[in-house]
C-alpha cells in the first residue's frame, strides 16, 4: 500500500509516521524541499518510538506539491495544508485534474468541511474528509467525512482503507461543524469551563473528575456502551435531573474568552488555567506522550 500525504507540517510529519509504523509506504509531499526532508526524518524517528524497524527509513519519500506526478497505485491521498480555505480550495481544484478519478481524495482539516472545500469540483464525489487527531501517529481515530456529493460507498471503502492501517474509522454521515468527535468534546468543554466559570471546581478538580470517573471508564468502552453494562433506566432518571441545568450557553464562558484577552493560551504563552516553565512544560508532555503510548499499547 501506498498512501501520499501533502504537507510536511505536525499532522503531516505524525500521519507519515504512523503509516512507516505499520509498514506502509508514505509519500510526504511539501513546498519547501528542506522542511520536506526534515519531517520525513522526524517522521522516521517517531515510527521508531512506536516500535519501526531501522527499514521505516526506506518507506518513506519526499517530493513537491506542484511536480509529484506518481500518483498510480497510491491508495488514498490526504491533504494536511494550514486552516487556510482558499488554500486548501485551490490544492484541491489541483488535485481534482491531476489526480486519477479512482484514488480518493482527503482533507485533515478540522476546521472546514469537505462541501466546503470540494465545492463545484467535477470529481467531489471521491473527496472525503479524513480528520486526524494529534498526535497523528498515535491517536487511533480517523473521522470519514461525507461531503454534500461524496459517493456513500466510497466512503465505506475509506474506513476499511483505513482500517488496514490500523485505525479506528468513523463514518461521520453529514458534514456538519465539528464533526463527531470534536462535537462531544466541545459539549464536554462547554459544561466543564462552565462548572469553572461559576465556581463550582477548580480547572484542577474538573480534570481529576473527568480522567478518574467516566474518562477513565472510557479507556475501555465509548459512552454507549458503557450505559448498555449499567442500563439506561438510570440514565434516564439521571438525564430528566440533569439536562434541565447543563450549560447551554452559545458563546463561550467568560473564564476561557477573558483569558485569551489576556494572552493566557497555555503552555504557548507560559499559563493558561495554570502556570508554566520550560521545565513543567517538559515534564507533561513526557508524561502526555509516555501515557498516551501506553493507552496505545492497551487498545
Amino acid at each position: 500500500m501506498k498512501v501520499i500525504v501533502i504537507g510536511s507540517g505536525i499532522m503531516g510529519t505524525g500521519i507519515a509516521a504512523g503509516l512507516l509504523a505499520q509498514g506502509i509506504r508514505a509519500v510526504l509531499l511539501g513546498r519547501d524541499p528542506a522542511r520536506c526532508a526534515s519531517a520525513a526524518q522526524q517522521a522516521t524517528r517517531l515510527a521508531a518510538g512506536l516500535g519501526a524497524g531501522a527499514k521505516s527509513a526506506a518507506l518513506i519519500e519526499t517530493g513537491g506539491i506542484n511536480t509529484w506526478s506518481e500518483w498510480e497505485g497510491a491508495a488514498i491521498v490526504i491533504e494536511n495544508l494550514a486552516e487556510d480555505l482558499v488554500l486548501k480550495q485551490a490544492l484541491f481544484r489541483d488535485l481534482d485534474a491531476r489526480v486519477p478519478e479512482h484514488i480518493p481524495l482527503g482533507s485533515n482539516s478540522s476546521s472546514y468541511g469537505i462541501s466546503k472545500i470540494a465545492a463545484g469540483l467535477p470529481t467531489r464525489r471521491r473527496m472525503f474528509g479524513t480528520h486526524y487527531f494529534m498526535p497523528a501517529e498515535i491517536v487511533p481515530l480517523v473521522e470519514v467525512v461525507l461531503g454534500e456529493d461524496s459517493d456513500p460507498a466510497l466512503g465505506q471503502r475509506v474506513c476499511a482503507l483505513f482500517a488496514a492501517m490500523n485505525k479506528k474509522p468513523v463514518l461521520v454521515k453529514k458534514d456538519i461543524a465539528g464533526f463527531l468527535a470534536n462535537r462531544i468534546q466541545h459539549a464536554l468543554m462547554r459544561e466543564a469551563l462552565s462548572l469553572i466559570d461559576a465556581g463550582i471546581a477548580s480547572p484542577e478538580d474538573v480534570d481529576l473528575a473527568v480522567r478518574y470517573s467516566f474518562g477513565f471508564r472510557y479507556a475501555a468502552v465509548g459512552p454507549i456502551l458503557q450505559k448498555e453494562i449499567s442500563g439506561w433506566d438510570t440514565t434516564l432518571r439521571a438525564g430528566s435531573e440533569i439536562y434541565p441545568t447543563l450549560s447551554n450557553t452559545p458563546t463561550v464562558p467568560a473564564c476561557l474568552a477573558d483569558r485569551v484577552a489576556q494572552g493566557k493560551l497555555g503552555m504557548k504563552s507560559g499559563e493558561g488555567f495554570l502556570k508554566w516553565t520550560p521545565e513543567t512544560i517538559a515534564s507533561a508532555k513526557a508524561e502526555y506522550q509516555r501515557k498516551l503510548r501506553a493507552a496505545f499499547e492497551l487498545l
